[in-house]
């Protein structure tokens, strides 16, 4: 299946290149002042605090819970969601003291006591210790598997290749963390886990399109970087289109119809969706073509590279037949 057709006429992407780059900046600009202002809403995996799920008889009655919990002193700011079925709910609550998790299941039975029969399934409570030391942890995951993608590309292509990479990276996660802060999405370990999938899938998207510029540059003749980018970037659009838009709309039912517990998850994974593979082409592309990549240099690389390995075959032929 194709979206666009094999002889599709070449897109100059190139030539708006620098008007796509202001764009970036911009969103970046944006998304780091989102940050500063805004901050991010870390959920009670990183803040820590207590949380208490509770199973109803019949459908669990979140609006008046939530009426009873907001009037005690010890759940104030507490936010009541549902939790997989409509029978089930979680409260979450910043409170991580220890009275509040000895205390918590006599005070919630008599609290709800009006609200219908119920059982507590559980409650569990995560101190402000472990809770900053699951967000260092979170960041030095994200720090290390940048740092493993630079050091991978570098060893499949060359350093300019890593470094579009990565900066395409960086401009991925600050947009889809600046969104996380416009609109106060709780930070927690799933939402940690979808900007780590954003970094792979966005990787995934850079690297194809880089095989395919690395191979224009073998057979496309012309010696300008920007004519092997605008073409092998318009070969590769059916197949981008499609994987996006599939992801996509995977993604955007999960958010849909996921419910409350994966709405961060899915809303994380629908923005890196969509910048990574813009990041893919008008960003990772371009500061290749900016950084100089040079297409004699790498062409005479590779002829000396083919060279080389005709000189071992020769050598290793001629070993075989004795005559050396």
């Amino acid at each position: 299946m194709e979206v666009f057709k094999h002889n599709q006429p070449i897109i100059g992407f190139m030539a708006n290149a620098k008007k796509f780059a202001i764009l970036s900046v911009t969103l970046v600009i944006i998304s780091l002042g989102l940050l500063a202002t805004k901050g991010l809403n870390y959920g009670i995996d990183f803040a820590g605090g207590t949380i208490i799920q509770i199973k109803y008889n019949d459908k669990a009655p979140i609006d008046k819970v939530r009426k009873i919990i907001s009037t005690h002193k010890n759940y104030a700011g507490a936010t009541v969601t549902a939790f997989g079925s409509d029978s089930e709910i979680v409260i979450r609550t910043k409170q991580a003291s220890k009275s509040v998790k000895g205390g918590a299941k006599v005070e919630i039975t008599n609290m709800l006591s009006s609200t219908g029969k119920f059982e507590i399934r559980r409650i569990d409570l995560v101190g402000p210790s472990v809770g900053e030391e699951l967000k260092t942890k979170g960041l030095m995951a994200m720090l290390l598997s940048i740092i493993g993608i630079l050091l991978y590309l570098s060893f499949r292509f060359e350093w300019r290749f890593a470094t579009a990479s990565v900066i395409a990276l960086v401009h991925d996660v600050t947009i889809a963390m600046g969104m996380l802060a416009l609109f106060q999405v709780e930070v927690n370990l799933p939402i940690l886990a979808a900007i780590l999938t954003v970094l792979g899938y966005s990787l995934n998207d850079t690297v194809i399109v880089f095989d395919r510029i690395r191979e224009g540059i073998r057979t496309i003749k012309s010696p300008k970087l920007e004519d092997v980018i605008d073409e092998s970037v318009t070969r590769t659009l059916s197949r981008t289109t499609l994987t996006s838009l599939t992801t996509f709309f995977v993604v955007l039912t999960l958010y849909l119809l996921g419910g409350e517990i994966i709405s961060g998850f899915s809303f994380t994974l629908l923005v890196g969706v969509v910048v990574g593979t813009y990041s893919s082409i008008f960003v990772a592309s371009p500061i290749l073509m900016w950084l100089k990549f040079s297409i004699a240099d790498f062409r005479d690389r590779e002829a000396k590279a083919l060279k080389r390995q005709k000189e071992r075959e020769k050598q290793r032929a001629m070993y075989e037949q004795g005559t050396i």
